[in-house]
C-alpha cells in the first residue's frame, strides 16, 4: 500500500512525507476519520513510505523488499494490532490479533477501506463485542522489546483504538509516554470522542476527511474499470464512503439516468397517471435505488446549474443535451425548489416514510413548479 494507491488527500500524503524527509516522525500519532475514509490505508502507507529503501518522488518505491512484504502484511518490524471477539474456534488468551492474523491480511487485502462489520463477518465474530483486551497490551510490549529485524523503524499500527478495554489502554501509556527507540506507534480511530483523554494527550492527531465525490469517481474508474456515468452516480449515493461505494458497485442499476429523465418529462407534462404508475415501481425497487435516482437528480441540478451560468457541459459525465435541454426549462429560483424538494424526499427516504407516498408527492410539486 502507497500513498498513490489512495485517491486524492494530496495534502495529507505532502505533510507525513515531509515528516519522514526532515527526520522529525512523531512517534505516537494517531489517524482519525470517519468509516470508509482513508484512515487505515493511509497509516499503511505512511508505515511503507518510513521503511522503504528506496524512495522515490513523495512516494514510497513499492519494489524493494520492504515495500513488498508491507504489501502483503508480512513485514517483521510492521505489527497490527485491532479489536476481535470470542469465536466457535477461538476462546480465553487465544483472542488476540496474533490468534487472527491469517483473516485480517485477507480482510486488508481484499476490504482495505472495510470497517468493524465486515471485520467481524470475516473472522466469524458477528454476534460478539469487538474488544481490544488486557492480554493484548501484553503482546505489545512483548514485540516492541525486541530489536527491529531489518527495517529502519518498528511500526505498531493499533487499528480501531476505540475498542480499547479501559485496561489495555492504561497499559498502553507509559508505552506511549517512553517507547522503544526507532519505535513509532499509529493508532486509527473512527471515532476519537470514545477514547480516553490520556491516550489522546500522548499522540499527535492527523484527521482525516472523507472523500469528495470526484475522488471517489476517479478511484472507481481506475480499480474497478466503471465507465464515467455509473461511476459518479455512485459516488454520489456514497457519500463521501468508499467502502460503501464498493459494496454499491453491482446494486446500483445502470438504468438510473433514464428513469430520472422519463420522471422529468412526466412531471413537466403533469401526467398523473403516469406519475402513480412511476410511483409504483419506484416502491417495487430496493431503497439504495431509490436514493439513487434522487441522487442522481441533485447531480443533474447540479449540472444545469453550471451549464446556465457558464455554458460548461456536464462535469459528472451525463448525457450533455438532457442537460441542457433541462436547464432551458428553468430559473435559478426554480433550480433552487427543485433541489430543496429532492433533498426533502432524502430526507423523509432515510427516515423509513412511504416510498411511493414520498415519490408521488415529490412529483406532485415539482410538477407545480413546472407550471409556475
Amino acid at each position: 500500500m502507497r500513498f498513490s494507491d489512495i485517491p486524492g488527500l494530496q495534502n495529507i500524503k505532502e505533510k507525513l512525507y515531509r515528516t519522514v524527509e526532515s527526520g522529525k516522525v512523531a512517534h505516537a500519532q494517531m489517524f482519525a476519520g470517519p468509516e470508509g475514509s482513508a484512515n487505515l490505508v493511509m497509516a499503511i502507507a505512511y508505515a511503507t513510505l518510513l521503511n522503504c529503501t528506496e524512495r522515490t518522488g513523495n512516494d514510497a518505491c513499492g519494489a524493494c523488499p520492504s515495500c513488498r512484504k508491507i504489501e502483503k502484511l508480512i513485514h517483521p518490524d510492521v505489527h497490527y494490532v485491532f479489536p476481535v471477539s470470542n469465536t466457535k474456534n477461538k476462546t480465553g488468551k487465544e483472542v488476540v490479533s496474533d490468534g487472527f492474523i491469517g483473516e485480517w491480511r485477507q480482510f486488508v487485502v481484499q476490504n482495505p477501506y472495510g470497517g468493524p462489520m465486515e471485520w467481524s463477518t470475516e473472522f466469524g465474530g458477528e454476534d460478539k463485542q469487538l474488544n481490544i483486551s488486557r492480554e493484548e497490551s501484553r503482546n505489545i510490549l512483548r514485540k516492541l522489546s525486541l530489536k527491529s529485524f531489518e527495517g529502519e523503524f518498528k511500526v505498531m499500527i493499533i487499528w480501531l483504538a476505540e475498542f480499547m478495554h479501559p485496561s489495555a489502554a492504561n497499559a498502553m501509556l507509559k508505552l506511549l509516554e517512553e517507547p522503544p527507540d526507532k519505535t513509532i506507534f499509529l493508532l486509527v480511530t473512527y471515532d476519537q470522542e470514545q477514547i480516553i483523554s490520556t491516550i489522546l494527550s500522548r499522540v499527535q492527531l492527523l484527521k482525516i476527511r472523507q472523500f469528495t465525490k470526484d475522488e471517489i469517481t476517479e478511484y472507481l474508474i481506475r480499480k474497478y474499470d466503471l465507465d464515467a456515468a455509473k461511476a459518479s452516480q455512485v459516488a454520489s449515493i456514497s457519500s463521501g464512503d468508499l467502502n460503501h461505494a464498493i459494496k454499491l458497485i453491482n446494486e446500483v442499476e445502470d438504468d438510473t439516468h433514464t428513469m430520472f429523465q422519463e420522471w422529468m418529462r412526466i412531471c413537466f407534462k403533469n401526467n398523473q397517471p403516469q406519475m402513480v404508475e412511476m410511483a409504483d415501481n419506484f416502491f417495487a425497487a430496493n431503497k439504495i435505488n431509490q436514493k439513487g435516482l434522487f441522487q442522481y437528480g441533485l447531480s443533474i441540478l447540479r449540472d444545469a446549474l453550471f451549464f446556465q451560468n457558464n455554458g460548461q457541459k456536464s462535469i459528472n459525465g451525463y448525457d450533455n443535451a438532457f442537460v441542457e435541454n433541462f436547464s432551458k426549462t428553468l430559473n435559478l429560483e426554480k433550480l433552487e425548489r427543485l433541489y430543496s424538494l429532492i433533498n426533502t424526499a432524502i430526507y423523509h427516504l432515510e427516515r423509513n416514510g412511504n416510498a411511493k407516498i414520498i415519490f408521488l408527492d415529490t412529483s406532485l410539486q415539482i410538477t407545480s413548479v413546472f407550471k409556475n
